[in-house]
């Protein structure tokens, strides 16, 4: 673990052990110590690396790991990662990657469990693990209730899989204008998990809560819940403050000291240059960093020296460039985008978005450093 930019670095996204931790115990604070979690690691962990998450997540004590796709839990298994994960979508193609890398297969629907029986079948392996994904109000993915009785007399007397959990999604959680709602999917999931314990004759574990449901109805916890956002340090209750994990920054590459007959700045020459002159200092962000183009032309402003400085001009695809008139800096100082000042939800105002699309847009090029 560094702090501290090596020589041949740009940018980096810094994340931080130690917020990361406390956003893991406030959220294990509201829970029953019986209570498993889950830890969401997929979209390469929300755009904070997989790897070196789930190496933090599974040194945390989390009890699962979840990953959108066999890729990702592939890709965590060929880094030493052991834990148990649960792959939310599987297809109906990749059961042999799941099975040769001990995957745990969400199953959303009657044809991917048949799927996923012929191929056990034919490795002649029983009692897999499996996930049943419950449709309660989402509508995305999952058995509604009237695919029920099909589903469970498929599984009766199938040897090929044991339910490991039962589980389903909660569509406004976040939002008290729809508790009702809410409370409606937990009431489904409830009467419709036990009807498939009844039926195998045990009960397999039960998790509906994500982020916001833990922080909101933690009475409805079941057997385990998923945590995803929240872990990252974006809390779904009004004044609740969780710590970023990731900062984003990076080092000014040059500094210009421009006068109004210079020009302009930037593609499109959207940058104006201030009657009395402006400083302007390029830095490596651009919009295939995931800086959006919007927070371009002074929309956003960044952190420099304890200081704010505001984007001048269009964000390029590689680089931007700031106005940092005022400001003592020199080439090879340090610019945060995102981190503690400024938030990743001032970023997603300005934008008119959310925290989620931000963090997932920073790509691999972009170096992940645990400080």
């Amino acid at each position: 673990m560094t702090d501290r930019f090596r020589e041949d670095e740009f940018s980096r996204l810094e994340l931080k052990l130690s917020n990361c931790l406390e956003n893991y115990r406030y959220f294990r604070s509201r829970l029953r110590p019986e209570t498993r979690m889950l830890v969401l690691v997929k979209a390469n962990a929300y755009g904070h690396g997989a790897v070196e998450f789930a190496q933090m997540m599974r040194d945390a004590g989390a009890d699962y790991l979840a990953v959108a796709y066999p890729v990702e839990g592939v890709e965590l298994r060929k880094h030493g990662i052991m834990s148990p994960i649960l792959v939310l979508t599987t297809g109906s193609d990749s059961f042999n990657d799941i099975v040769d890398y001990h995957l745990e297969p969400g199953i959303p629907n009657l044809d991917t469990l048949k799927a996923l029986v012929q191929v056990l079948r034919n490795k002649h392996i029983s009692e897999y693990p499996i996930h049943l994904k419950l449709d309660t109000g989402m509508h995305r993915l999952g058995f509604m209730s009237s695919e029920l009785d099909e589903l469970l007399a498929y599984l009766k007397g199938n040897s090929s899989v044991r339910v490991k959990s039962v589980y389903s999604h909660l569509a406004v959680a976040d939002d008290p204008e729809n508790d009702a709602y809410t409370l409606g999917q937990v009431e489904l999931f409830t009467r419709n998990s036990k009807l498939i314990a009844d039926s195998l004759g045990y009960m397999p574990m039960r998790h509906i809560l994500n982020s916001a449901g833990i922080e909101r109805f933690p009475q409805f916890q079941f057997d385990m819940v998923r945590l995803g956002i929240g872990i990252y340090g974006v809390s779904a209750v009004p004044g609740v403050k969780l710590a970023p994990v990731a900062s984003l920054k990076c080092k000014i590459l040059q500094i210009k000291h421009l006068k109004p007959e210079d020009g302009c700045i930037g593609y499109g020459l959207w940058g104006k240059i201030a009657p009395e002159g402006s400083t302007i200092a390029t830095i490596p962000v651009g919009y295939a960093d995931g800086l959006d183009r919007h927070l371009g032309r002074g929309r956003a402003s960044f952190l420099l020296n304890g200081k704010r400085v505001p984007t001048i001009g269009n964000i390029c695809m590689d680089m931007c460039m700031l106005d940092i008139s005022g400001v003592e800096a020199k080439v090879g100082d340090t610019v945060t985008i995102f981190g503690e000042d400024p938030s990743v939800n001032e970023l997603a105002e300005i934008l008119g978005t959310i925290p989620y699309e931000i963090l997932t847009s920073v790509p691999r090029r972009i170096e992940r450093v645990l400080v």
